[in-house]
């Protein structure tokens, strides 16, 4: 049987399934919590709380409390020592590590077998059954799918059976036969932890591949394909890889990358799909073409509830369930998995663009944020502005990050941003009142404090060398994988930093 009948059989069931969540969500969600302390009414978290009396979403709410990671770390700890029957009723054996940012700290989020294959792998099917749905005359089944995936490694504390590592790893260590033969290139490549040597074997094997899809983080796919480019001495990407249709991407905001991509892949062959997944968990698909918003996927071992931004900061915020949210408001995302996280905050915040059916964007971090001075700028606002200054001023943008400038004696306070472009725009004056502007519009309270510079002066914009990022970052051990530069910070520490890094590493150029 041709492949393509089989993976339109599994589209048009998978699809029916999805219909039910879009028309039921609030019971499919219900059902989602109920099997969930079901499962675990007889662990370790379950018999503390009493799962077993836990009758509706009401009780849970009140019994349980939110957790962050510091809270379910001594759990963590005992489950790479191990042991089992803590958090989940089933054996714990995968650990994703995650840090978010730069810092030294890192967390290992547990990964179930229900987790795996419930959530991260159906997220992927789903991911590509909606974008052959919306597409019929797709190709994409004849090529191959290239997967820019971090490293993993045994779990020396748990033994042979046990891993850590990036959840791309993971995912790609433990995928179906039937699914490996589609990807590129093989696990001795994919799973190399020397981003340096991977790049370099990724681009000479996968350049004589047949690619039509690919699924990774921008920056890390925009780094391999330039490297393809001077291997190959091709003018653009679509030379290398004729049938290339999709790039999957999520993890970061596309805005900043965009214009890179279209660059490498000029015309309209290539289309582009967000997902929002993490190691937590897989959570929202773009499912519409040129939506900027995606579908929050109800059916993935996954319970949600949403703690309103403006009082995330209380001692005890109330969290709500899916059928209290409303439109346009921030929201902390909250979840409670099939892994065994409960009631966990991630550290994300979204906010609903259509409540039918559930659709989302993701506005940043609760802990990434500029609210020095009462503006509370968040990522969605530097985006959005950085790409309307890039628009206004022919500019490209490869990496960034802000931070506040403090008041003193003489000046009031202000933003300070570092930006390696890809493109210099030819007037810093024009694109800094352009970036002004565009963060003006898309936020009052910064609007508020600018004006008339008694609060936020103009904001300081510093052009670093092309790789300052990427150099800092590989000075502290933190290329690819989960390793992020921090976009906005509401203290200095990481711009000072980078800019002492880039003093030095500079100096004699």
């Amino acid at each position: 049987m041709p492949i393509n009948t089989i993976f339109s059989w599994l589209i048009r069931k998978r699809l029916h399934q999805i219909d039910l969540f879009l028309k039921y969500p609030i019971e499919v969600q219900n059902e989602v919590l109920h099997e969930l302390i079901r499962a675990a009414r007889y662990t370790s978290w379950g018999k503390q709380y009493d799962y077993a009396s836990i009758k509706n979403y009401e009780t849970f709410r009140e019994r349980v409390p939110l957790q962050h990671y510091s809270d379910i770390r001594p759990y963590v700890d005992r489950l790479l020592l191990g042991e089992q029957n803590l958090l989940w009723h089933t054996s714990i054996d995968w650990f994703a590590k995650s840090s978010g940012t730069t810092s030294d700290k890192s967390k290992y989020i547990p990964v179930s077998r229900e987790a795996l294959e419930d959530c991260h792998y159906r997220g992927g099917k789903d991911l590509l059954g909606l974008y052959i749905n919306n597409k019929k005359k797709t190709k994409i089944y004849t090529g191959k799918c290239l997967v820019v995936g971090g490293s993993s490694s045994a779990n020396p504390l748990g033994g042979e059976a046990s891993y850590i590592g990036d959840l791309s790893a993971i995912i790609i260590k433990y995928l179906p036969l039937w699914v490996e033969m589609r990807r590129t290139p093989d696990r001795s490549i994919a799973l190399m932890d020397k981003w340096d040597e991977k790049i370099e074997a990724m681009a000479k094997t996968t350049s004589k591949e047949n690619v039509s899809n690919i699924v990774g983080v921008p920056s890390w796919v925009l780094v391999l394909m330039k490297r393809i480019l001077e291997i190959t001495g091709k003018n653009h990407i679509l030379e290398v890889w004729p049938n290339l249709e999709l790039y999957m991407h999520g993890g970061i905001s596309f805005k900043p990358y965009r214009k890179q991509f279209e660059k490498l892949l000029p015309g309209n062959q290539v289309n582009y799909i967000e997902s929002y997944n993490a190691s937590e968990g897989f959570f929202g698909i773009q499912d519409r073409f040129n939506s900027d918003d995606m579908l929050l996927m109800l059916d993935y071992g996954m319970f949600y509830e949403f703690i309103p931004m403006t009082v995330f900061g209380e001692k005890e915020p109330k969290a709500i369930p899916l059928s209290e949210v409303q439109m346009g408001e921030n929201y902390a995302l909250v979840i409670s998995t099939n892994a065994g996280l409960w009631r966990y905050v991630i550290g994300d915040t979204i906010r609903f663009t259509s409540l039918s059916p559930y659709r989302i964007q993701v506005t940043g971090r609760t802990k990434h944020f500029i609210n020095a001075f009462g503006e509370e700028l968040i990522i969605d606002n530097a985006e959005n502005a950085l790409k309307t200054a890039c628009d206004k001023t022919g500019a490209g943008i490869r990496e960034y990050t802000g931070a506040p400038r403090y008041m003193n004696d003489h000046e009031t306070g202000g933003h300070e941003w570092l930006i390696e472009f890809s493109t210099v725009p030819q007037s810093m004056v024009a694109f800094t009142e352009a970036f002004d502007a565009a963060l003006k519009a898309v936020n009052s309270d910064y609007e508020a404090k600018r004006s008339y510079d008694l609060t936020l002066r103009m904001p300081l914009i510093q052009a670093l060398p092309k790789g300052t990022f990427y150099l800092w970052m590989k000075s502290k051990g933190k290329l690819g994988g989960q390793h992020k530069v921090p976009r906005l910070a509401n203290n200095r520490e990481y711009l000072e930093a980078i800019l002492a890094f880039a003093e030095n590493a500079f100096a004699d150029v």
